[in-house]
């Protein structure tokens, strides 16, 4: 089936202790998770840029298969871009700047062609424009969306009408305490599902993450990487994995509690390839053969018996 996701292209500028790269490469919540998901399934992008993109982004979208019908290229505008610094063991992030240049203007447009996707990922943006994305879609089966801090503060109110029509939220640990208030990850969730989901998966970096489903809960911990290069874009090709799993299977209920939790194991994965190297870098590199082999190995270490 095929997997659309809505959200953002960028020209990233990083510095790490392992390295830096300067020259600006490819980033941004679309870009790692339509990469990641390309895995499973085909996958659909709507996204807008300016004339400033870099002819090799395009050429990384081709090697990946990812559909770019929905991406608006606009004259006399530029591309988002942003510059951070990981420090220390890359657990603390200085944001160095941020552009918003053409992101802060409308959002792209779906094109008539995409409107037959049945599963959708609302990648970072304002939950009003989240929103009016879904409603682009009503015969989807199952629809997930990330968030905010910024979002949580700011359009709070749109946030849980937009909670009312998807079947999962992905979001950090510190963003689901300040959406309730509460400082426990399980009763923050819990306390989301009240809001319509059927189930939520908050991520806790390094330590993981945790799924609470109406149908149960569980923990899953991160892949023990040797090799952390970039933290950039872990979290959405960790979301890209999932979905791309649960949209490349023939499932009968997609959202349904044991599957969404083989779903995370799959992101899980995918997230440990991406660390190992700037930007996309390592997903360029990546076979199937390796990520099979990983998983394999991923789901050999959560066997207790």
């Amino acid at each position: 089936m095929t997997l659309i996701v809505t959200g953002s292209i960028g020209i990233d500028t990083i510095s790490t202790p392992s390295g830096e790269r300067r020259e600006g490469v490819m980033g941004g919540s679309c870009a790692y998770f339509a990469a990641a998901a390309s895995f499973h399934c085909p996958v659909r992008i709507v996204a807008v840029a300016g004339d400033d993109l870099p002819p090799s982004f395009l050429k990384t979208f081709t090697h990946f298969g990812i559909d770019t019908r929905g991406l608006e290229i606009r004259k006399g505008e530029k591309t988002f871009r942003w510059g951070g610094k990981y420090l220390g063991n890359m657990d603390q992030r200085e944001t160095l700047f941020t552009e918003l240049n053409v992101l802060g203007g409308k959002p792209a447009a779906i094109p008539a062609a995409y409107q037959d996707s049945k599963y959708v990922f609302l990648a970072n943006a304002p939950p009003a424009v989240q929103r009016a994305m879904l409603d682009n879609f009503p015969g989807r089966t199952l629809a997930v969306a990330d968030t905010m801090n910024l979002w949580i503060e700011t359009a709070k109110d749109d946030l849980l009408a937009l909670l009312k029509e998807v079947d999962g939220l992905v979001l950090n640990y510190d963003e689901a305490e300040q959406l309730t208030g509460k400082t426990n990850a399980v009763a923050a969730a819990k306390h989301i599902l009240e809001f319509g989901p059927r189930f939520v998966v908050v991520k806790k970096g390094e330590h993981g993450c945790i799924l609470v489903h109406r149908d149960g809960i569980a923990a899953l911990p991160a892949y023990p990487a040797e090799n952390v290069v970039d933290p950039t874009g872990a979290g959405d090709t960790f979301a890209g994995g999932m979905m791309g799993y649960l949209a490349g299977n023939k499932l009968e209920d997609p959202a349904a509690f044991p599957d969404v939790l083989k779903a995370l194991a799959h992101g899980t994965v995918m997230a440990s390839f991406t660390i190992e190297a700037f930007s996309l870098e390592r997903l360029e590199e990546l076979t199937k053969e390796e990520l099979a082999a990983r998983f394999a190995e991923f789901a050999a270490m959560l066997r207790l018996a």
